[in-house]
């Protein structure tokens, strides 16, 4: 029997939230949002025209993407999750997830999204290497995502853990380590970015000074084979690989290993 196909629709919030400039981030180039915040008008506007033209009978679900969401003002925060639990409790959507940092990981955090009957978080971890973290500016540590993972199972959430491979100071073995801390950790499943040099950013000008050297494609779909296959050997499900092709990426990006469909590509040579 075919399994239903999953609605999710994703409210972008790019880079709010969020107190750090990651070397790599520019998410107004990336979703093509210029780094507009949406109020909770244009979120309910958003929700109801994915809804207004889906087909579909799979579960539907509402994803705050892009910044980090525990990292918001409370009472933000709160006024978006009202607008996303009015469609839970009419029951045109069924379940909310949430996108954020490690380190905005709290009780108090997590106790408020529980509130809120938010069912998953997802937690840009980037690399579990110290030295990747430090090169590429994201102002946490490997620790810090160990600990929110214990407490997000400890409040029983679904766990996802993103990683970008090719980062500064990576190399074959930091990133194949960095799978398998992750693979310890035992998420619910994982999304792959390998790391593009988009415009606007620290990474462009690390680039432009010949700082940083991005991976070739040839080389990330080779590695990207082996995390593939660590990954299926665990049962933890790869989700997503790559950034979904669009007009706004496709403009923004200067460099690196980028393909329309990099998982065809590794699914292929796996």
């Amino acid at each position: 029997m075919a399994k239903k196909k999953q609605l999710i629709i994703p409210i972008f919030i790019p880079q709010y939230g969020c107190p750090h400039q990651c070397v790599f981030c520019n998410q107004s180039k990336i979703t093509g949002m210029g780094g507009k915040m949406p109020d909770t008008t244009e979120v309910e506007g958003m929700i109801n025209l994915y809804l207004n033209t889906w087909k579909g009978s799979g579960r539907k679900e509402i994803a705050f993407y892009g910044g980090s969401f525990t990292g918001l003002d409370r009472d933000i925060q709160k006024n978006y999750l009202d607008t996303a639990c009015r469609f839970v409790a009419a029951g045109s959507i069924d379940s909310i997830r949430v996108s954020t940092r490690p380190d905005y990981i709290t009780d108090g955090a997590l106790a408020l999204l529980k509130g809120y009957k938010v069912e998953t978080v997802e937690l840009g971890v980037q690399s579990m290497n110290g030295e990747v973290l430090r090169l590429s500016g994201r102002g946490h540590t490997a620790i810090d995502t160990i600990t929110a993972v214990a407490l997000l199972k400890r409040y029983n959430f679904k766990i996802g853990l993103q990683f970008m491979p090719g980062l500064p100071g990576d190399t074959k073995e930091t990133i194949l380590s960095t799978s398998n801390k992750i693979i310890e950790l035992q998420p619910d499943f994982v999304r792959i970015y390998p790391t593009l040099v988009v415009r606007d950013t620290p990474l462009e000008e690390m680039y432009q000074r010949g700082l940083y050297t991005p991976w070739s494609l040839a080389d990330m779909v080779e590695i990207c084979k082996k995390l593939v296959c660590l990954f299926n050997a665990k049962g933890i499900p790869i989700i997503r690989l790559g950034l979904h092709a669009s007009e706004s990426l496709g403009k923004a990006i200067v460099a690196g290993p980028y393909h329309p469909s990099l998982r065809g590509l590794v699914d292929v040579t796996v």
